[in-house]
């Protein structure tokens, strides 16, 4: 096992990941046109075998390539060739995957020191004095 397998705590089987080949966009001479090299991938979080506190993560994210229907969508064109785009997408969803892998750490409520509480104040009434000195004179 290498250390990348190892690092994997939830890898996706490729059985329930959808690979169509499309026409890339963008510019690249007269093979752009000819040639179906971009792939999309359609991953449906709900049907897989994830754990569910994983789906439910992954569904929770704000993500614009989740659809309505909780299916991943990742578009991968960024190579000349079919493969290394095929390679690209599935990599990319394994990263979205491993991304919110580790539950989201719980954020204590701190106080704020005496010290910092003894500048804030200090501040507040410089900036005070420096206000009431802008008034009127009084004859």
């Amino acid at each position: 096992m290498t250390a990348c397998a190892a690092a994997l705590q939830f890898p996706v089987d490729e059985r329930e990941v959808d690979l169509s080949a499309i026409r890339a966009q963008g510019a690249g001479g007269q093979n752009v046109n000819k040639v179906s090299s971009a792939v999309h991938l359609r991953f449906d979080i709900a049907a897989s075998s994830l754990p569910e506190e994983i789906k439910t993560r992954l569904l929770a994210l704000s993500d614009s390539r989740i659809t309505r229907q909780g299916v991943l969508v990742l578009k991968a064109q960024q190579h000349r060739t079919q493969e290394m785009n095929r390679a690209d997408a599935l990599v990319r969803l394994q990263q979205v995957i491993d991304s919110i892998s580790n539950p989201p750490k719980a954020r204590r409520a701190t106080k704020p020191t005496y010290g910092s509480r003894q500048r804030r104040l200090e501040g507040k009434s410089q900036r005070s004095a420096t206000k009431a000195l802008r008034g009127k004179v009084a004859p």
